[in-house]
């Protein structure tokens, strides 16, 4: 299955506050340790994820391209990507991209005058661009939303 992107939806210029409570201690992800019975703080995503409001998107992701063995790098299906347009690409950076008019998600590799997309997943060849393609970096990737239920 190939990776393809739903529509970009654009994220609100001016999103109401939504503040969610900020525990002051963190989860153990070993053995299980007393939590408190408070938040410190209290956060709103949009704050902690978008930069620039006005050339921010999301897209859904469908496909299995960007799923990788390494799970900090693992892009699932269904995961909602955090996507700045005001951003500068460089080497390395997770990029929405069209090519010859379709929307995709890859890593870019930019070096020695190589320019390629690649996926996270061994089983998707680099796509590597060729005189007679159109690239379009569309926007970087800055963070993605995965619901593990």
């Amino acid at each position: 299955m190939s990776l393809h992107l739903h529509p970009p939806i654009p994220a609100a210029l001016e999103p109401q506050l939504l503040l969610l409570p900020l525990m002051g201690v963190s989860v153990s992800a070993g053995f299980p340790s007393p939590a408190e019975d408070w938040a410190e703080e209290r956060v709103d995503l949009n704050l902690r994820y978008v930069q620039h409001a006005e050339a921010t998107f999301y897209f859904t992701v469908s496909g299995d391209s960007m799923v990788s063995p390494i799970a900090e790098r693992s892009i699932p299906d269904g995961a909602t990507l955090i996507v700045d347009r005001a951003l500068s690409a460089k080497h390395d950076d997770i990029v929405v991209a069209v090519i010859d008019s379709d929307f995709t998600v890859k890593r870019l590799y930019c070096r020695n005058k190589r320019l390629a997309l690649v996926a996270e997943n061994l089983a998707y060849p680099p796509i590597v661009m060729g005189d007679e393609q159109e690239l379009s970096i569309w926007g970087v990737v800055t963070a993605w939303i995965v619901r593990p239920r």
